[in-house]
């Protein structure tokens, strides 16, 4: 194997292992040895490629923020209403958190960060800005009920997914968040979405790979 595929695969295997005990125990109770038996590696590997326990939480985190803004993306060029678009956003978010530890991980690091620290913009405030302005132009197009307010659902929503997100790690590893996603779109998108309104285009949570 060529040196620079060899160092890619053992900085993979670094985020990997962390990722499991970051998502197993948090970041304060992660301990490097932990990491360190989890990947095979030797003190010297690892600090080849990171200074720090921390140095790997950032670059976890910094993953997550990076997917996440594919996702938004390809999402957006699929060209759906704005309502069927944010139903496979959120499905397909619950999918690749179930599926992937090193999201998982990044999802939590990211989130434990944020505690203690009220009036700085959030991942959370930042998606439930999002998820507002997509209702919003649902409410433009007429596929909201007369009086949904954008900022309410998208609180709701948001809430919900946290909720289900944080009941489901704590149960299952994440692994019935999918359709913890699935109950909460289903029970909320069609008590604001106008009568006529239908999902279209819509990737479900268990069609992600």
């Amino acid at each position: 194997m060529p040196q620079q595929d060899r160092a890619y695969a053992t900085r993979e295997a670094i985020l990997h292992a962390a990722a499991e005990e970051f998502d197993r125990l948090g970041y304060e109770r992660t301990s490097l040895t932990a990491v360190l038996a989890r990947a095979g590696l030797t003190k010297g590997a690892f600090y080849f490629h990171f200074p720090s326990k921390e140095a790997v939480a950032d670059a976890l985190v910094e993953r997550q923020s990076e997917l996440w803004a594919r996702l938004k993306e390809s999402w957006r060029l699929r060209g759906l209403d704005p309502l069927s678009t944010l139903h496979g956003m959120f499905a397909e978010s619950a999918g690749r958190i179930a599926a992937d530890v090193v999201l998982r991980a990044g999802v939590r690091l990211n989130a434990d960060r944020e505690v203690g620290y009220p009036g700085v913009p959030s991942s959370h405030v930042l998606w439930e800005k999002l998820v507002a302005a997509y209702v919003a132009e649902a409410g433009e197009r007429g596929d909201l009920r007369a009086g949904a307010d954008p900022e309410a659902v998208a609180r709701t929503l948001c809430s919900a997914a946290l909720g289900s997100r944080l009941i489901s790690s704590a149960t299952s590893a994440c692994a019935d968040f999918p359709e913890r996603i699935r109950e909460v779109l289903g029970h909320v998108l069609p008590c604001v979405a106008a009568p006529e309104w239908k999902l279209s285009g819509s990737q479900t949570a268990s069609e992600v790979p």
